[in-house]
C-alpha cells in the first residue's frame, strides 16, 4: 500500500444504531447543554388537527408557534437571528405547551396559562397581540373593535398587520379577529385553519 492510499475497512460486522438510541443520545446532549446554560432556545413539533405545528421556547417562555405553511426552516432561521443562534430540537421547556395545546384541541381547555416570551414582537404590534386574549373563547371581535380596545380607533390596518405577524397563533388568539362585515379576514395559518378554530370554539 502506498502512503497516499486509504485502507478500506470491513464494516459488515458493525452493530446497527437504532433510532431510539439516537433519540436518547440527542436528549442527553440537549439536557447537558441546557444544564450548562449553553442552550437559549428549544423547539419541537406537535401533530394537531390543523397539521404539524412548530413550538419554540426560551427560558422566559413560549416564543413561537408556527404552521407548516410558514416553512419551519425559515421560522427557525428567524428565531436564530432575532432571539439566539443557540437553538436545539428538544422537548425541554415545552411539556406544558404541548399538554395545554392537546387539551385545547380536545375541547378541554378554553384559555392558556403558559409563560410567554414576547421577544419577536414590539411596539404597537406587541400591544395589540397582548390584548387579544381578552377576546373570550367562542367570541370574535372586529379589527376596528380591537383598535378601539388598545386606544387607537383609527389604526384598523395596523391591527390587521399585528394579527398577521402574531408569533404565537392559537395561544394568542388572533383567529378571533374578523372583519367588520363578519368575514374572516386573513390568518397566518390560512383560511381553513381559521374556520376550523372558530368552528371548534363555537364562534362560527
Amino acid at each position: 500500500m502506498t502512503s497516499n492510499q486509504i485502507p478500506a475497512f470491513d464494516l459488515t460486522g458493525a452493530l446497527p444504531v437504532h433510532a431510539t438510541e439516537i433519540d436518547s443520545l440527542h436528549r442527553r446532549l440537549a439536557d447537558r447543554a441546557d444544564h450548562d446554560e449553553l442552550l437559549d432556545v428549544t423547539y419541537r413539533t406537535l401533530d394537531t388537527p390543523l397539521g404539524t405545528l412548530l413550538l419554540a421556547a426560551t427560558e422566559r417562555g413560549l416564543v413561537r408557534v408556527a404552521y407548516e405553511r410558514e416553512e419551519f426552516e425559515q421560522v427557525l432561521a428567524t428565531i436564530a437571528q432575532r432571539v439566539s443562534p443557540r437553538i436545539l430540537r428538544t422537548p425541554t421547556r415545552l411539556d406544558d405547551a404541548v399538554r395545554e395545546l392537546d387539551e385545547y384541541f380536545a375541547g378541554r381547555r378554553r384559555g392558556f396559562d403558559l409563560r410567554l416570551d414576547h421577544s419577536l414582537s414590539g411596539g404597537f404590534r406587541a400591544e395589540v397581540q397582548r390584548s387579544l386574549p381578552t377576546i373570550g373563547y367562542g367570541h370574535t371581535a372586529s379589527y376596528g373593535e380591537v383598535a378601539a380596545l388598545v386606544g387607537r380607533p383609527r389604526a384598523v390596518r395596523a391591527v390587521g398587520t399585528a394579527c398577521a405577524t402574531n408569533p404565537l397563533p392559537i395561544v394568542i388568539p388572533c383567529h378571533r379577529v374578523v372583519r367588520s362585515d363578519g368575514s374572516l379576514g386573513g390568518y397566518v395559518g390560512g383560511a381553513d385553519a381559521k374556520t376550523t378554530l372558530l368552528a371548534m370554539e363555537g364562534a362560527a
